[in-house]
């Protein structure tokens, strides 16, 4: 008995030594593949954004600048007042400019004047005419009669030219004292209107959006080789615009009424709704006036937003930020951004893809080189896809994307809802190739489980 008990005793333990063995070499076996996370494709709805930055601008601005140079004698308001159609902003020095006022109407008064003289004068040069005329007629009834002599008759004759040719004179002298009448008429309208500009009113309803001037200053006009003082900027913020530089590659995406979110960095945790309602067709101008060119700066094109409301806080000039809703899909399948890949794929004939010999657990053919020569018939493109998880192997599949989202693309072609595509981590996505052994990591294989 005692014999047969230790026999018993010594085949159990043996039997534990084994299992515990057995399992000890399943739970430390060598895990194989490359570990990888992976997401079900679903479909969503995406929204293709276009983001840019720029600043805050009113639609109208005007830039009021002096028509007559002189001293600032009344400044009555300051940068950030609002001011109304027609309010009275400044006044420039107006006694040089009364002075010319005056002048004009002495020099049309005296005009006139002359005028009045001459008129008299031409009254005199035709009654002398009509005597002078009477003159030869009765010259020439004497000569008929044989009464006079051929030479009172010829002085007759002369004088009624003289008289003819004076009265033409006169005639040509009012013609010309009235164009005088109307030259000193502009001349005095002119003045007039440069002292009526030496009082500076509004034109537009807005804000005082810049002053450059103080009182007692003296302002400059425009010339033609210099440009004049720009004494004050006003804005009609009643229309506020947000002009944003949106770079080269988005602008063929960028359509007229478009939807557009825009934040303002001094009005933080505030988003406003707008349209575009411009797009450039030229690039913006660097500091020089030329376009940037390749190489040294990005090539941006200005896009306007109008907002859909008014802001009493905001100010021409603010920096701003906006969101231009491109194109929007509805259901769309999507894959992840961190999903896509791009890979050299070998072609056939037929346009089919040429794969590697599938991995048997031992060896698995390399997969060819760019460099490699290819069989007659095939050939070689970069192809852009994604890796989807295939039992223990990940399989590259060629993909057809549509518009991008926030985080996920739109995919036209080559996977569906459902498929299981490798997301990560970024370093195993990046140097994963085609029927490459790969295993869910610890984390993905616990969700699956539970």
């Amino acid at each position: 008995m005692k014999r047969s008990t230790k026999r018993w005793l010594g085949a159990a333990v043996v039997l534990a030594i084994v299992a515990g063995l057995a399992y000890a070499n399943f739970a430390f076996r060598k895990k194989t593949g490359k570990e990888v996370t992976v997401e079900a494709i679903q479909a969503r709805d995406l929204t293709a954004i276009v983001a840019a930055s720029g600043k805050i601008q009113a639609k109208r601005t005007v830039n009021i600048s002096a028509d007559n140079m002189g001293r600032v004698t009344q400044l009555s308001v300051e940068e950030g007042d609002r001011v109304t159609r027609g309010q009275f902003l400044m006044q420039i020095d107006p006694r040089n400019l009364a002075s010319a006022v005056q002048s004009g109407e002495a020099g049309q008064s005296a005009a006139r004047s002359q005028l009045e003289q001459q008129r008299l004068s031409i009254v005199t040069a035709r009654e002398n005419l009509a005597l002078a005329r009477a003159e030869l007629k009765r010259q020439q009834e004497l000569w008929a009669q044989q009464l006079t002599t051929r030479q009172e008759l010829d002085r007759a004759e002369n004088t009624v030219t003289v008289r003819e040719a004076e009265l033409r004179q006169r005639e040509v002298d009012i013609k010309t004292q009235e164009q005088r009448i109307r030259q000193e008429g502009a001349t005095l309208n002119q003045a007039q209107y440069n002292l009526s500009r030496a009082r500076i009113e509004s034109p537009i309803d807005g804000i005082v959006s810049r002053r450059n001037i103080e009182e007692g200053e003296t302002v400059v006009i425009g010339t033609m080789n210099n440009a004049g003082t720009v004494l004050l900027t006003i804005a009609d913020m009643s229309i506020i615009e947000a002009e944003v530089e949106v770079d080269e590659t988005d602008i063929p995406t960028v359509r007229l009424g478009q939807v557009a979110k825009v934040t303002i960095d001094a009005l933080p945790g505030k988003e406003y709704t707008g349209k575009v309602t411009e797009i450039g067709n030229s690039p913006i101008q660097n500091a020089t006036g030329a376009a940037a060119s390749a190489g040294q700066a990005a090539t941006n094109f200005k896009v306007t937003i109008q907002l859909d409301q008014t802001i009493d806080e905001v100010r021409p000039g603010f920096t701003c930020s906006a969101e231009i809703e491109t194109a929007t899909r509805s259901k769309a399948v999507a894959v992840p951004i961190q999903a896509m890949a791009v890979r050299d794929l070998v072609y056939d004939k037929a346009g089919a893809i040429v794969r590697p010999p599938k991995q048997d657990g031992k060896t698995k053919a390399p997969t060819p080189t760019p460099m490699a020569e290819l069989p007659e018939g095939q050939t070689r493109k970069e192809t852009e896809g994604v890796f989807v998880m295939r039992e223990k192997n990940a399989e590259f599949i060629p993909v057809r994307t549509g518009i991008a989202g926030e985080r996920y693309f739109e995919v036209l072609s080559g996977i569906k809802v459902g498929d299981k595509v490798i997301t990560g981590p970024f370093n195993s996505v990046r140097d994963l190739q085609d029927g490459d052994e790969v295993r869910l990591s610890e984390t993905d294989a616990a969700k699956k489980k539970s």
